[in-house]
């Protein structure tokens, strides 16, 4: 080609392609630079005289880019467009195109170019986001109304528990660590959830993770999160970790008597530091959060069999508090009943209501689930119930069992079976209460019909004596 002949054209394109705001970069049919714009320049950092008269070969080799579309238009013989890595690592979008003669040769290869770094930084920035909120998500305890916890705090009217709330509502507001012990059911993630709608950050994110609940490997990556391709199947982007996702809020590890040993030196680790180093990774991330533990065990216990640290035994249980067992507080048996009735009959449109003789049953109920069980089996009875009111005869058999109900033979009348519950369920209020004004309280019924059923069976002992209904 006569690059004397193509002066004057080239100095006339050049006025033109330096008006564009788009980089535009032409190589010749052997891929020799001919001109750059001003807007490629601007956008590279690349000035022209470095590269005018240089192929695109030796460009490339020279490490001024990545790759070269030109190369790859005149070897596909087609538009081409790609994405590539400038020397400051900036990325710029190159888009290639052949330019043919009249007679079908090819004279050049004309690229645009645009800078998309800030584009691309955008969308990994919303996919980290929306990472961060499906994590969140899924991790997340607001699965219950927000204003749970404070009406649950409302009906802990023994003393025990509401020293409780009192206790966390006095330390919430500071960073100190909480270890909540008590047995199953009885309300520790609430408890948690209303130290951290009391804390400094109750906007930020509350997040919770049963250490008990998945194998240690899994636990480690949920954690602490992983580098990209940390492990085989591991994403090519990476994960955060719950610890780093609960910056700026809350995180509740359950179950913390069961970490295993080497998950307990890391997060020791991380409480000292408040920094963390991903699975596969080799740089720390910082991370600023609430940390409150929650477990069943004793954790003193596990500390002297081994099983848990000390040294981490004494990070978390800064602030210690126990909640007691649901059969310790029986006086919040009723309310907590009532409460969850109106709840499940509002969730399944129904209008169950409890009758006196099942809600004394079920506060004489042991609970070993405590306000789980208590929730689930209202829960059962608000679905299950064929009428507006729920009977004895209706609750679960466990609930008959362990309440001590005096069995009468299978092919007894239904009224029998009422009759005799009904009896032993007044006998037992007249033994607790003492007095037939306070028992007939305690079973909402008046004290006159309570005398009378007290009378009518007296004197159907007297005259059969040897035939009592049962009060064991």
């Amino acid at each position: 080609m006569n690059r004397t002949r193509l002066k004057a054209p080239i100095a006339n394109l050049q006025r033109i392609i330096d008006a564009l705001q788009d980089g535009v970069y032409i190589t010749d049919a052997r891929g020799v630079t001919i001109t750059v714009n001003q807007a490629y320049e601007r956008i590279t950092g690349i000035q022209r005289h470095k590269v005018v008269g240089l192929h695109m070969a030796d460009v490339v080799k020279a490490g001024y880019i990545s790759r070269s579309v030109s190369l790859e238009v005149l070897r596909e013989m087609q538009p081409i467009t790609l994405v590539q890595t400038i020397h400051d690592s900036r990325k710029i979008l190159v888009s290639g195109t052949p330019m043919f003669d009249a007679t079908g040769n090819l004279e050049y290869v004309v690229t645009s170019v645009r800078d998309v770094t800030e584009l691309l930084q955008a969308k990994h920035a919303q996919e980290q986001l929306a990472e961060l909120l499906t994590i969140r998500d899924t991790y997340s305890a607001n699965r219950t109304d927000g204003k749970e916890p404070a009406a649950q705090q409302a009906l802990m009217i023994n003393s025990a528990t509401r020293a409780c709330y009192e206790l966390a509502q006095n330390v919430a507001p500071t960073n100190v660590k909480v270890l909540i012990e008590g047995e199953t059911g009885t309300g520790k993630t609430l408890l948690a959830r209303f130290i951290h709608q009391h804390s400094a950050t109750p906007n930020g994110p509350f997040l919770e993770l049963n250490c008990a609940a998945m194998p240690e490997a899994l636990l480690e990556a949920e954690l602490f999160g992983y580098a990209p391709g940390a492990f085989t199947g591991a994403s090519s982007k990476g994960k955060q970790g719950l610890l780093e996702v609960a910056n700026g809020g809350t995180l509740l590890l359950d179950e913390i008597g069961d970490l295993p040993l080497a998950l307990q030196a890391k997060l020791l680790k991380v409480l000292a530091e408040n920094r963390m180093l991903p699975v596969g990774g080799t740089e720390f991330r910082s991370t600023n959060f609430r940390l409150i533990c929650a477990t069943h065990h004793h954790l003193r216990e596990r500390v002297e069999q081994g099983a848990f640290r000390e040294d981490l035994f004494y990070r978390l249980s800064v602030v210690p508090i126990t909640l007691p067992p649901l059969r310790a507080r029986r006086e919040e048996i009723r309310p907590l009943l009532e409460h969850y009735l109106r709840r499940f009959n509002q969730l399944h449109e129904r209008d169950c209501q409890w009758s006196a003789e099942a809600l004394t049953l079920l506060e004489r109920h042991r609970w070993p689930g405590n306000i789980r069980e208590l929730m689930n089996v209202t829960e059962r009875m608000v679905v299950t119930c064929t009428g507006e009111r729920i009977l004895p005869q209706q609750l679960p058999i466990e609930v008959l069992e362990q309440t001590h109900v005096p069995q009468l033979p299978h092919d007894s009348s239904l009224k029998a079976q009422v009759d005799a519950l009904e009896q032993y369920l007044i006998e037992q209020a007249l033994h607790e209460h003492g007095t037939t004004r306070a028992a007939a309280a305690a079973l909402g019924i008046d004290q006159s019909t309570l005398v009378k059923k007290t009378q009518r069976w007296r004197q159907q002992q007297s005259v059969a004596p040897a035939a009592p209904i049962s009060n064991q």
